[in-house]
């Protein structure tokens, strides 16, 4: 990697000028301001770092962001997690990686922590039940942005619309398991694509390089550094390691838990969603509710959505709403016993990130040397695309969902809840129509659920 000498100091050289390098101490402090601030979701959380990364400090270069980031477009996992693992690592070796893509998730999760505590501790006063009465609402719009947002980039075609109409009926109809779904529209993007290749183009994907902010540290031609080459010995030394942390780490649950205890199952459960995260959270929730809400009952449909409120309220990656599940689950089993529900809470939320966040580091760690030497060469999208399209009908369930807890709260035998229904109304308008940012609705409709709960009792 090329680095500058003494920085110009006339705006026109600094431009032409390569950056000076980076330290890792200079890494480690960027990729910990970025834990607390990587607000808005994936495409919030890439813009961010596109911003930091590419225009303002120049680190790495557009194209080379841009091909590391189709690379995690194509895993299963957080795509931006795992991007700011992959710059790390290619800046600074492996430890690099950990400490970037750990220092996304760690602020998260702590505050997270903090959250389903007060949650849990305080969720019944007046105040905190109204906030939820307003965010509940603003949820169910969010899903149902998520699906037109997912659904305008991935239906391109009847063939997209029918895949996403089929998961739609398979998981609202015959309440198929989501990775059979993810299973099934994978094979038929792989098998469809040799027949009509054209159907199944990645559509709406991020583009080519379109700009260019001046010499890049990671440049377009920058040679690969020593560490980021291929070779069979490095992919095995990190596929053990992958696989022996993770069977360290069970085998320490199943030791002190059972095979059957509450941790243990969640650290097994968790694995199996890591694997199948295609499309983001939205994509993985519906099965993290099957499992968490259905089969083992860690928490309950309306807490499922109270969490994806508090997952929305914090940076990170959306997907860290499973350490709300994973805590209210460790607190209501009383995973570490009756008298010690926090601290049950936080090992709780602390295993499930663990097991949830693991495959994507070596997916990094062992992939990012194959990306590298495969500059603009990176084909396998036509199972991607099929796995969104049939994801846009599983977020279109989860949304359905989330409407029938919020607006039928005791079942369709119960009332209609009128002023919850004007609240999701306005809140998807505002995402629509206005392009209202995440935050700001957020905080409006907090607003009004704590207004509203103040009112009803008194015009009653």
């Amino acid at each position: 990697m090329s680095t500058a000498t003494t920085p110009p100091t006339d705006l026109s050289a600094e431009t032409t000028a390569g950056p000076a390098a980076v330290s890792f101490a200079e890494a480690f402090r960027f990729w910990l301001k970025l834990g607390f601030i990587s607000f808005g979701g994936p495409a919030g959380q890439i813009a961010i770092m596109h911003t930091e990364l590419v225009e303002r400090r120049r680190w790495i270069s557009e194209k080379r962001f841009l091909h590391a980031l189709n690379y995690c477009m194509l895993l299963p996992g957080p795509e931006a997690q795992q991007l700011a693992t992959y710059i790390g690592w290619l800046m600074h070796r492996t430890w690099g990686g950990i400490v970037a893509g750990a220092l996304f998730v760690l602020p998260s999760l702590f505050i997270l922590i903090a959250l389903s505590w007060i949650y849990l501790r305080f969720g019944d006063v007046p105040v905190v039940a109204g906030i939820f009465f307003g965010l509940k609402p603003a949820v169910t719009a969010l899903v149902l942005h998520a699906a037109h947002r997912i659904g305008t980039r991935a239906l391109k075609n009847r063939w997209m619309w029918g895949i996403a109409a089929a998961s739609f009926i398979a998981i609202f109809a015959f309440d198929t398991p989501f990775p059979a779904i993810v299973l099934a529209a994978g094979l038929i993007g792989h098998f469809g694509a040799r027949r009509w290749p054209q159907v199944f183009a990645l559509g709406g994907g991020h583009g080519s390089a379109k700009a260019s902010y001046g010499p890049a540290l990671v440049d377009d031609h920058t040679p690969t550094p020593p560490h980021a080459r291929f070779s069979r010995r490095h992919l095995a030394k990190v596929l053990a390691a992958g696989l022996g942390l993770w069977l360290l780490a069970f085998a320490a649950l199943v030791a002190t838990n059972g095979l059957q205890g509450t941790l243990t199952q969640m650290g097994w459960f968790f694995t199996k969603a890591a694997l199948l995260t295609f499309g983001g959270a939205y994509a993985v929730l519906p099965y993290v509710y099957q499992g968490a809400v259905e089969t083992h009952q860690w928490l309950s449909g309306p807490q499922m959505i109270d969490g994806l409120a508090l997952g929305e309220t914090t940076p990170g990656p959306l997907i860290m709403v499973v350490a709300f599940v994973g805590f209210v689950g460790g607190w209501l089993k009383q995973a570490l016993g009756p008298d010690a529900l926090f601290l049950g809470g936080a090992l709780a939320a602390t295993v499930v990130t663990f097991f949830t966040f693991l495959p994507s580091f070596v997916f990094i760690l062992a992939g990012g040397p194959v990306v590298e030497a495969t500059h603009g060469k990176l084909g396998f999208t036509a199972p991607l695309s099929a796995i969104t399209a049939a994801v846009v009908g599983v977020i279109l369930n989860l949304a359905m969902f989330f409407a029938y807890h919020v607006l039928w709260p005791q079942g369709f035998g119960g009332r209609f809840d009128a002023v919850s229904a004007g609240i999701t109304v306005a809140a998807a308008t505002a995402l629509l129509r206005f392009k209202v940012g995440v935050m700001p609705l957020l905080g409006a409709c907090a607003v009004a659920g704590l207004g509203f709960s103040w009112l009803l009792p008194l015009l009653r």
